[in-house]
């Protein structure tokens, strides 16, 4: 957490992938497995409409990590491989959630937790890894992560006191976890509103308004219009559900 070299932390980050790995194998072995939980979930359906907005939030959540990415770019040794690392990683965090949830419906259909590992049993030793696994993964993404905030806000009085923002950080941090305690809401509420924000609509408008329109570009033009419009809708209704289900658990 105190450490400020992409370097070191690149390498801290690379247990937490491999932990995600371990995590997506042992729920495969969890179902798989002689006397195991098998693959008979049952699903009242395999579309819940009203379930719809929090997981396109949570959708937008998991592929919102634009902030890291200016970050990761500038400490890269040859940048020639940005493109290509883009694009295997992406494709990798696909595979996975797709992995998951595909495991995890067929496993327990419309009974499974948000977290899959709340639905494991703990008896079972593959189980037990995958839950240790879990508890690895935010540790050693969490100083990733939190750099570039904490890079944008040391101005003024934590302009040379960056361990001491990144504590509070961590602290703060923490303390919202306590205060609430579902986890996907919290999540949801952050992508409907911030990576919707920042990850589409911020960056279309920057782009429309550097590009200008042309003639020859009129139909991307509107394509960014619709999609700025579709995105935001989806934000707002996803904050909006989000919100809802939190206050009705607090």
């Amino acid at each position: 957490m105190l450490r400020t070299d992409l370097g070191i932390l690149s390498y801290i980050t690379a247990v937490g992938l491999f932990s995600i790995l371990v995590v997506v194998v042992c729920v495969i072995c969890v179902g798989a497995e002689n006397g195991g939980v098998g693959f008979h979930g049952n699903g009242k359906a395999l579309l819940a409409i009203g379930g719809v907005p929090t997981s396109v939030s949570l959708y937008m959540l998991c592929f919102g990590g634009h902030s890291l990415i200016p970050t990761l770019y500038a400490s890269m040794q040859n940048k020639g491989h940005f493109t290509k690392a883009m694009a295997v990683s992406f494709s990798f965090v696909t595979l996975v959630y797709l992995s998951i949830g595909l495991v995890g419906y067929l496993m327990y259909g419309s009974e499974v937790n948000p977290q899959i590992t709340l639905n494991l049993p703990t008896t079972n030793v593959g189980s037990k890894i995958a839950i240790y696994a879990t508890l690895v993964i935010p540790i050693t993404k969490y100083a990733l992560v939190i750099t570039p905030v904490a890079n944008a806000l040391q101005i003024g009085p934590f302009l040379h006191k960056g361990r001491l923002l990144r504590i509070i950080l961590l602290f703060s941090t923490a303390v919202i976890a306590c205060l609430f305690p579902r986890f996907e809401i919290i999540m949801a509420v952050l992508g409907s509103i911030f990576v919707v924000l920042g990850s589409v609509v911020i960056p279309c408008c920057c782009y429309l308004k550097i590009s200008g329109v042309s003639q020859k570009r009129r139909y991307e033009y509107w394509g960014i219009i619709v999609l700025i419009v579709l995105t935001s809708l989806t934000g707002a209704i996803g904050t909006y559900s989000s919100i809802v289900q939190l206050a009705q658990d607090m």
